[in-house]
């Protein structure tokens, strides 16, 4: 079976989309069958990966409320030059999702149910989170196996991360016993800041989760790839962004758990 990654962060702005796209497409670079699972309103990966949002019939709104089928709503091979990157899209209509389902049974596990026939399909899914703790990330815990965390290198860095953790805590209690912490790894890291490195060493002070050795610099080619709708592994396959996901990639495929 594959692994479930929920990318999530209450945060806005500390890279989890950015790391949702290209995760991916490093995954799949790798020879991973990945698919990416957008659960985000703004439909931010939807569109990084170069499908208009608002032209799709089928998202992942039309899925959890029962629309559609998980075939659906399926993109295949949304990676220009790579094989293996399919996704769920998704847009507004999303944001709507939780007022539709308020009286539903069991409506925390809707996302695990809707996908249970195809997980073992891919080695990887990746579940990039909105930013807040919703129903929606709720959603995405109960059907992941780990949680990243992207935390961006700047003074706030561990503001809300302990919430986070505590969420996560009690989502394995009470509705995901499997769920575990994959793990932090840094985003929009500027080696020319004392800032940065002070918040690195901060970070690693206060928490007990995993830090990935790899750290994600701030990058013009890494900003500018999802307005051409490419992950940077193809819109830049040569940029320090495209290299650090890369090794960001190879560090969660070697990356064990009891």
């Amino acid at each position: 079976m594959g692994r479930i990654i929920a990318i999530a962060n209450q945060k806005g702005g500390v890279g989890k989309t950015t790391t949702s796209i290209n995760l991916a497409s490093a995954l799949a670079e790798k020879g991973k069958k990945v698919l990416v699972i957008d659960t985000d309103p703004q439909g931010n990966t939807t569109s990084g990966f170069g499908i208009d949002k608002n032209e799709i019939d089928h998202t992942i709104y039309e899925l959890m409320i029962g629309e559609c089928s998980i075939d659906e709503v399926i993109t295949k091979n949304v990676v220009k030059g790579i094989d293996g990157v399919d996704i769920i899209p998704s847009n507004v209509n999303l944001a709507a999702v939780e007022i539709e389902l308020i009286d539903s049974d069991n409506k925390e596990y809707i996302l695990r149910e809707a996908i249970s026939s195809i997980r073992d399909d891919y080695d990887f899914i990746i579940i990039d989170c909105p930013p807040s703790l919703s129903m929606l990330t709720v959603n995405a815990m109960t059907t992941a196996n780990t949680v990243l965390v992207p935390i961006q290198c700047e003074y706030y860095a561990l503001e809300g991360l302990s919430q986070l953790v505590h969420t996560v805590n009690l989502v394995k209690d009470r509705l995901n016993p499997e769920l575990d912490m994959e793990g932090v790894v840094f985003t929009m890291f500027d080696s020319r800041t004392n800032l940065s490195l002070q918040v690195v060493e901060n970070v690693k002070e206060h928490i007990q989760e995993n830090v990935y050795k790899t750290i994600i610099p701030r990058n013009i080619r890494l900003a500018e790839a999802p307005s051409y709708g490419l992950p940077i592994n193809v819109y830049e396959p040569k940029s320090a962004g495209a290299e650090a996901y890369r090794l960001l990639a190879n560090e969660v495929i070697d990356r064990k758990f009891d």
